[in-house]
């Protein structure tokens, strides 16, 4: 079926801002290369340029191509250059499945996603990230038809709330808060997936009635407490969605971390204390920033704070606390903050966002910066 990727590429990437320096095809990229399953645009796009998210420019003003097919494995992709040096990527036509180089396999039937849904599959369908208030508002469990604190498959449990009759509900588990790290406020839960359940009576909520559901599949036990929300509420999976910079510098911080571990890397998810409140959209591409440490500069020469002695670091109470005059000369050097990653948006919220590292120079940590200059 002839489905323009021209088209595509355009609706997904139409909001771009071009940029005005020329683009830089890698030394190491393939005259050639044939699409595999598995890959991704971002895959692709990585093979022949430094700066991923600038893939839409190498078919952007691509007269050669008025309505090719998407992008399918199988397909053969071959880098040209225009009459003005302008690199362009093309399908090859003559490419098929069989050469005399290797074997090629047929066309996938479905064409390839932005990013790797394996990746950010369980953050887009079994987490989510709710507003307190928005919680305190949602029916929760009360009990089930058995005595027990836990509920599993076909229990039957009751929710204080009135529900639609025959509607299937995501049953969740408040697991934590996000916490902005510079002003301590709270600004969104954790929130994981716990299964889901179908009510089979709509429940009376000022009469004392509560609904009933029978419990349909289950991720994890079901607790007294947990909350509900319609199925398909955050239930969208992004399989094809613009990358691009925002239109406005921005910055924030990595909160927290998917695997709750101190340090990660390329294709680890990562929390950010930025929202849609701070104009953040799903495929904006930000960069990963870490402050290097401060140097303490005395008559004792450089040193980092933690190999100083405790009087250089304590430099204004020094004659204080240990009665003896502080170095004069002693200057601390605030250094520059260096880029460590590259990360993209995939799921944004009010306050916070859910981001997949793309690229790290060194392992990323919470409390990275996330910045757009």
């Amino acid at each position: 079926m002839k489905s323009p990727l021209y088209a595509l590429l355009i609706a997904l990437f139409a909001t771009f801002s071009v940029t005005a320096d020329v683009l830089k095809i890698k030394k190491d990229a393939p005259k050639q290369y044939v699409v595999k399953k598995g890959d991704t645009l971002w895959d692709i796009s990585a093979i022949y340029l430094s700066d991923p998210w600038l893939w839409p420019e190498l078919w952007q003003a691509n007269q050669q191509i008025a309505n090719p097919d998407l992008i399918y494995p199988g397909d053969a992709l071959r880098l040209t250059y225009d009459a003005q040096g302008n690199p362009r990527l093309v399908i090859n036509k003559a490419y098929k499945k069989l050469s005399p180089h290797g074997r090629i396999t047929s066309k996938s039937k479905s064409a390839i996603t932005t990013l790797p849904l394996e990746m950010i599959r369980s953050y887009l369908t079994y987490e989510q990230a709710v507003d307190a208030d928005d919680v305190k508002s949602k029916p929760y469990v009360l009990g089930s038809n058995y005595n027990s604190k836990t509920q599993t498959l076909n229990h039957i449990i009751y929710v204080n709330g009135n529900l639609k009759l025959n509607q299937s509900y995501g049953i969740y588990h408040l697991d934590g808060p996000y916490v902005d790290p510079k002003t301590g406020d709270v600004l969104a839960n954790r929130a994981s997936f716990a299964g889901t359940a179908r009510a089979f009576r709509s429940g009376d909520v000022q009469n004392g009635v509560p609904a009933s559901l029978r419990v349909e599949t289950v991720k994890r036990e079901i607790n007294q407490g947990d909350f509900l929300l319609p199925i398909m509420e955050g239930q969208m999976l992004p399989a094809y969605f613009k990358i691009h910079r925002p239109d406005a510098p921005v910055e924030g911080s990595v909160i927290a971390s998917s695997q709750q571990v101190r340090e990660l890397s390329t294709m680890d998810v990562i929390v950010l204390n930025l929202g849609a409140k701070q104009n953040i959209e799903v495929g904006h591409v930000l960069d990963i920033e870490r402050q290097s440490p401060s140097v303490i500069d005395s008559s004792r020469g450089p040193r980092y704070p933690e190999d100083s002695n405790q009087l250089e670091n304590l430099i204004s109470d020094a004659s204080e606390f240990f009665g003896v005059e502080p170095d004069e000369n002693a200057t601390v050097w605030n250094m520059p903050k260096e880029k460590v990653g590259e990360m993209i948006v995939f799921k944004v919220y009010n306050n916070v966002s859910y981001a997949l590292i793309t690229k790290n120079q060194h392992p990323i940590r919470v409390g990275d910066i996330a910045v757009v200059h």
